[in-house]
């Protein structure tokens, strides 16, 4: 059940990334297609979280 969930997210998610890039083409920033796609996943009703930190140990 959690292997079909997964492959049912990663389409719809890959789907708004397709619709922004659709509508917007490609050369923007990436700070642009962020918010578009936050924007899109919005509208399908995802719940999600963006921009989080990580603890990351770099050299110790």
């Amino acid at each position: 059940m959690i292997k079909t969930y997964l492959k049912d997210l990663i389409y719809q998610v890959n789907g708004c990334a397709i619709e922004v890039h659709k509508h917007l083409g490609p050369g923007l920033l990436e700070s642009v297609y962020h918010n578009c796609l936050k924007k899109e996943l919005a509208i399908r009703g995802f719940n999600f979280q963006t921009e989080l930190t990580i603890p990351v140990n770099y050299k110790g």
